[in-house]
């Protein structure tokens, strides 16, 4: 079984999976009298049907042991997806690029500093939440709809990745 680097997360790394949601970086403007900055136009939430909403969630998660074999990722076909996370609380991120397959070579594992959230281009085939924190929570940004939204892939063992971040992990 391969194993998968992690890298540090990256707007030009990062942009064919997606746009990574930040202020460093990012164009802004004083709004409020001055009294707020605001970092704009970041990310695009992009959906699809008709029959749907783009929705603001929250999602409370635990870490997964490490070492971390990957046996499978999803996709969300109709619309992008963002994990912000709250508290300035590290996290990880394993990715492959959009497609109706996944070669194993492609999938990559990015470690999102704390300050950093991430916004899925639709289609985009990643990993669940992976938390380096007991109850870490994050605000989710995503397509609430009747249709189907969510696609997974399960890896045969030979094209099974592994992650090993227990330096990362708390305790």
């Amino acid at each position: 079984m391969k194993t998968l680097t992690l890298e540090p997360l990256q707007r030009d790394s990062f942009a064919s999976f997606g746009e990574v949601i930040e202020m460093q970086g990012s164009h802004q403007f004083a709004i409020n009298q001055g009294a707020t900055v605001r970092y704009h136009d970041i990310a695009r939430i992009m959906t699809a049907p008709q029959d749907g909403h783009a929705a603001i969630s929250l999602a409370r998660s635990q870490p997964l042991p490490s070492p971390l074999k990957v046996t499978m990722l999803e996709r969300h076909p109709l619309a992008s997806q963002a994990f912000i996370p709250q508290g300035q609380q590290p996290f990880i991120v394993i990715v492959a690029p959009p497609g109706e397959t996944i070669d194993p070579a492609d999938i990559r594992a990015f470690l999102c500093d704390g300050s950093q959230g991430i916004n899925y281009h639709p289609g985009v085939w990643h990993h669940s939440l992976l938390a380096l924190r007991p109850n870490q929570d994050f605000v989710l940004v995503d397509l609430i709809t009747q249709a189907s939204n969510c696609d997974e892939h399960h890896f045969e063992p030979g094209a099974q990745r592994s992650l090993d971040y227990s330096h990362l992990l708390e305790g």
